[in-house]
C-alpha cells in the first residue's frame, strides 16, 4: 500500500481474506510493473472480449496493458473481469509475468 501497488477498495478498507478478481489482479500487476519501472507502455484493445464493458474504470489500463502483454482472458472473446480468478489461472499469469515483464 504505500507503494501504490495495492489501493484497496477506498476509505481505508481492504479485504486480505478476500478473493481476487481477474481486473485486481491485473491492476496489482501493473501497478507493481510500473514500481519496478518495468515497460508497460503496451497496450491492446479489449473490443475483441465480449465482455469488456463490465471492466471498472480503475482496471482499464491495466487490463489493455495485460491483454497486449497476454497476461489476461479466459478465452479468445472473454476476459471474466469480475471473477474470481483461479488458483491455476493466476500461477499462470503470475509464470507468464516473470518469463516476459521486464
Amino acid at each position: 500500500n504505500a507503494n501504490g501497488i495495492v489501493t484497496g477498495y477506498g476509505n481505508g478498507l481492504f479485504g486480505p481474506n478476500d478473493a481476487i478478481t481477474r481486473e485486481q489482479m491485473a491492476a496489482i500487476l501493473y501497478r507493481y510493473a510500473q514500481y519496478k519501472e518495468y515497460d508497460v507502455s503496451a497496450s491492446a484493445e479489449l473490443t475483441d472480449f465480449s465482455d469488456a464493458a463490465s471492466v471498472s474504470g480503475y482496471a482499464v489500463d491495466a487490463m489493455k496493458w495485460a491483454n497486449a502483454a497476454g497476461l489476461n482472458g479466459v478465452t479468445s472473446s472473454k476476459l471474466a473481469p469480475g471473477n474470481s480468478a483461479a488458483r491455476a489461472q493466476v500461477a499462470s499469469i503470475l509464470m507468464r509475468f516473470c518469463e516476459n515483464i521486464k
